[in-house]
């Protein structure tokens, strides 16, 4: 039986031309080599399964490779590779510092690739970091990692870093298809592209279950065999269940949905891949974004064909409602039901019925198109005016108020009968009387034209009277604070405006929340709706009252003489 070698190893490139999906890493690479400058220490990170040892392995060979060298020659004494993972400590450091002065036997260059370099302890960081900044001529490091961010700041400095991609869907597809026709196996577009979805950027993670479904499958591969090896959802099931969400098939959606559920596939996977297959829909609407589209060339054709069908805010909605549901699913007790009632919601989206799905629940004009009921066209009756009927000119506001308080009036409260033995209560309350003079008042449809609205000269005498009389108001009703607020300045009158001056920004504020009320009495009461307010904020204000403490004596002797009596008598000082 002959030894099976698995494709991640088989097929390892071995040249910088064999790399998948990492371009512009290796022509940096070979131009660095070529113009002799290349560092000493690189950094080689980024996920895994993208290149990162294997572009260091080339790399070690070609830097010791001239004309004489055969093809077969792998340098296997000039390279040597560390794996910090389980050699992290101080005397492995220590041991490969050693190793370091001596200088090759055979070739140019000793290469030192430490692989997980991120796992070293901090000691051993310490250790290597003046050989990593000065080493011999003859040296070279290679440090790859995973996780960058673990690495001290100290070791980054010294290195040349370079940061490897994931392997995107088209790039791994095509290396998987140049494999198969290798192998001599016939394999289906979209069968070799759901192994690259699945493999997440990863070229090895791909080859890997390359090498699973083929074991599976045998020489043909087929995108149902796919499906069923690495148990994921095709695209078949999406693309059935958006058709019966678009046709309203409520009872059809959800025993599909059982279905899913009985193959063993998780229902949290099902919604996330639904809200991505809206996503793709919403992606094939434009020409421009239909590159972002990573499937075969006949599903891509199945998607442009399917998203005809759909609306732009169908698919907004249906992304909104799928997210929402696999937001709350790890915390739902309930997660089957949460989904079938996401799926009921979204087959509702386009339901046009007698309860249509929208906020308010009015039907639409499209619902009497539909049925062919022609609408009846009402027209609004025209008010004729006070001066048409020969009658006294009533402003609109007054015809309102006098409106309302008619039909106020009207409901009174029936008399009840003394031999009545029964005790009969009305239906009215001042609470529903109050509702209804403002539902009349939302009712009616009256626009008051702001030239209609008094406006009066105003003096400053008269301004200044109608501010300390809402004061008192405020006083009255227990706003003591802004009663206070309102006394620290009087509004000094420029035109329409009222001029404020305030020491700090906190009484601004304030004021300014009660502005509206305080604006409507004023206008009330100086008979001039044009007035306006504007508040400044003067810092300079606050000295005035920080009074020195023969100042404040000064200020109490004058209100009362007799302090300074009482001073001299017993001799006190201030």
């Amino acid at each position: 039986m002959e030894h099976f070698v698995v494709s991640a190893r088989k097929y390892r490139p071995q040249i910088f031309k064999d790399v998948v999906g990492q371009q512009a890493i290796t022509n940096t690479l070979l131009h660095a080599i070529e113009n002799n400058h290349l560092a000493q220490a690189l950094l080689f990170t980024g996920p895994r399964g993208v290149g990162k040892t294997t572009c260091a392995r080339i790399l070690s060979k070609m830097i010791n490779s001239d004309v004489n060298t055969s093809e077969d020659e792998d340098f296997a004494f000039n390279i040597f590779e560390l794996d910090a993972a389980s050699n992290n400590s101080v005397d492995d450091i220590r041991s490969l510092t050693d190793q370091v002065r001596i200088p090759p036997q055979v070739g140019k260059y000793k290469v030192y690739i430490i692989d997980e370099v991120h796992m070293l302890s901090q000691s051993a960081f310490n250790a290597f970091l003046k050989t990593l900044e000065e080493p011999p001529k003859h040296c070279i490091f290679i440090l790859a990692t995973t996780e960058k961010h673990k690495i001290i700041p100290t070791i980054l400095s010294r290195c040349q870093i370079f940061d490897f991609k994931r392997i995107t869907v088209t790039d791994a597809k095509e290396y998987l298809k140049y494999i198969a026709k290798e192998q001599g196996i016939t394999a289906e577009d979209d069968a070799l592209h759901i192994i690259a979805q699945k493999a997440d950027g990863a070229m090895r993670d791909a080859l890997s279950i390359f090498d699973r479904v083929v074991s599976f499958s045998g020489k043909n591969l087929t995108r149902q065999a796919v499906t069923e090896n690495l148990n994921v959802l095709d695209y078949e099931t999406y693309f059935t269940s958006t058709d019966l969400i678009l046709e309203n098939k409520i009872p059809d959606l959800l025993v599909q949905f059982n279905s899913i559920l009985s193959k063993g596939f998780d229902g949290h996977h099902y919604i996330a891949g639904l809200a991505s297959h809206f996503r793709d829909l919403m992606v094939c609407k434009n020409n421009t974004t239909i590159a972002l589209l990573e499937v075969g060339d006949d599903t891509k054709i199945k998607y442009v064909e399917q998203c005809q069908k759909t609306s732009n805010g169908f698919l907004m909605k249906g992304i909104e409602l799928a997210n929402d549901c696999d937001l709350k699913y790890r915390s739902s007790k309930n997660q089957r039901l949460l989904v079938e009632l996401t799926l009921m919601q979204l087959a509702s989206i386009t339901f046009d019925g007698e309860k249509k799905n929208t906020k308010h629940f009015i039907i639409p004009p499209s619902y009497f198109k539909a049925k062919g009921i022609i609408p009846i066209p009402v027209k609004k009756p025209e008010i004729a005016t006070a001066v048409e009927k020969g009658q006294p000119q009533i402003t609109p506001r007054v015809a309102v108020e006098a409106k309302i308080n008619t039909l106020t009036k009207a409901a009174t409260i029936p008399k009840i009968s003394i031999n009545n033995p029964k005790k009969v209560t009305s239906g009215l309350s001042l609470k529903s009387i109050r509702e209804k003079k403002e539902h009349l008042i939302r009712q009616m449809d009256v626009v008051i034209d702001e030239n209609d609205l008094p406006k009066e000269p105003v003096t400053q005498e008269a301004l200044t009277k109608a501010w300390q009389e809402y004061t008192l108001v405020m006083d009255r009703k227990g706003e003591k604070i802004m009663a206070s607020i309102l006394q620290m300045d009087l509004p000094k009158l420029k035109g329409t405006t009222l001029h404020l001056t305030y020491s700090n920004n906190t009484n601004k504020i304030e004021v300014e929340r009660a502005e509206f009320p305080l604006l409507a009495y004023l206008k009330k009461k100086l008979l001039n709706y044009d007035l306006k307010l504007h508040i400044t904020v003067n810092e300079e204000i606050a000295k005035k009252y920080a009074f020195t403490p023969l100042e404040k004596y000064e200020k109490l002797k004058e209100k009362n003489p007799s302090i300074e009596v009482l001073r001299k008598t017993f001799g006190l000082d201030v």
